[in-house]
């Protein structure tokens, strides 16, 4: 029977219970497994190679990628490590320019240390693309919509580029996940998450995952991630795949939220530009349109500077969160100039765009009213304080 992805969810890893039939899938809270003979195994041996729960989690997300494997990793960066691992010591990768603070972190460390090469294009300038590409290069790595500009590019028209050039496309899907955006399905040859964020959804795991398009690079990815055992554990993958069962459910309301505070601050005075592939003026609407099957959670904005403090508005929020993760049913708010997007050289976050005017938030699953309340009250506390601070001293007694 082919079913839809919700009710995949609904249903992942009641299979792996054969003894009781139990319905929640089990967690094989084992290291080892015992042979039945000499050479002879039920499929598992040590839980770095193997592990029931863990290759639950996988098929599952390969099934929601249409992928023809995966492999979930420790953190999202053990993903992303696990990934640069496949590629020789001279490799040069095409990156897109506003990519995550975290990702251009890594790239930056193996370039430091010869193992790597990297630019940083933006990656909807097809002239700035094709002038980027040397014969060492590789794989170009996209993020749509990127972090945290929630910037857009067409993924169909990359995997042409890529075809082009003979390079992988890999794409870091974390901010919509499978179920509102499948890359395999446009050409990526890999696609990336941080299962932390929308994936396991409770902000109570880290995780990370890999899916690949082919049986061969499953099969390399599978060996990469063995090697250097940046595997999930047996309990994290358990959370994982018991925070995904709701995905479906949570992402509405998500993106209910989104689109109402995305509204709300596009008309508020003190905001310069909202980013939200959701309204229709955001220069990536259309593509978001066709290659999304929704536009997320996910919101940035630029506050006006000279009407409101930036750092009061950080600190006046009570239902938004101040903290650097995203994708959990809490709504948080973010700086990333000096958190998420820290590590930058701030030439780098300058040419991104990323300027100190710049706010992140994930919107959580709150009610829609407390949320466009909350940061209203914030805006206020903030264009207050510019106020008292702009405010001319008193001229002092005769």
């Amino acid at each position: 029977m082919d079913l839809d992805p919700e009710t995949t969810l609904s249903l992942a890893g009641q299979d792996l219970d054969d003894t009781f039939n139990s319905v929640v899938p089990p967690l094989y809270q084992s290291a080892i497994f015992q042979f039945d003979d000499v050479g002879e195994t039920k499929g598992f041996d040590y839980t770095r190679s193997g592990n029931p729960t863990r290759a639950s989690l996988e098929d599952t997300l390969a099934d929601l990628d249409g992928g023809a494997g995966a492999v979930a990793c420790a953190t999202g960066m053990a993903a992303v490590s696990t990934v640069t691992s496949l590629f020789d010591a001279d490799a040069h990768l095409i990156c897109a320019h506003d990519c995550y603070g975290g990702t251009e972190r890594l790239f930056s460390h193996l370039a430091d240390q010869s193992k790597l090469s990297v630019s940083y294009e933006d990656l909807s300038d097809r002239e700035a693309l094709a002038n980027a590409v040397r014969p060492e290069t590789e794989a170009l790595w996209v993020e749509t919509p990127s972090n945290p500009l929630l910037r857009i590019v067409d993924l169909e028209a990359l995997s042409e580029f890529a075809d082009a050039h003979d390079l992988l496309l890999i794409v870091d899907n974390t901010f919509l996940s499978p179920l509102l955006q499948r890359p395999i399905d446009y050409g990526a040859d890999l696609v990336v998450y941080s299962t932390t964020k929308y994936l396991n959804g409770h902000s109570d795991v880290v995780g990370g995952a890999i899916i690949a398009r082919t049986e061969a690079l499953a099969d390399e990815l599978d060996f990469t991630a063995n090697a250097h055992g940046t595997v999930s554990a047996p309990f994290d993958s358990w959370l994982v795949l018991r925070g995904a069962k709701t995905l479906p459910v949570r992402l509405r309301q998500h993106e209910t939220n989104a689109r109402a505070i995305a509204h709300f601050l596009n008309d508020h005075p003190a905001v310069k530009r909202v980013c939200y592939p959701g309204l229709r003026d955001h220069p990536g609407h259309d593509i978001a349109r066709r290659q999304q099957n929704g536009y997320g959670g996910m919101v940035s904005f630029f506050v006006d500077e000279a009407q409101a403090d930036v750092k009061e508005l950080l600190r006046s929020t009570e239902v938004f969160a101040l903290a650097e993760s995203l994708g959990g049913v809490e709504s948080l708010i973010e700086h990333p100039a000096t958190m998420s997007h820290a590590s930058m050289a701030p030439e780098q976050r300058e040419e991104a765009g990323i300027t100190d005017g710049l706010i992140r938030l994930s919107v959580g699953i709150e009610s829609t009213d407390d949320l466009r309340t909350d940061l209203d009250q914030a805006l206020t506390a903030a264009r207050t304080a510019t106020a008292v601070t702009d405010r001319e001293p008193v001229p002092a007694a005769a």
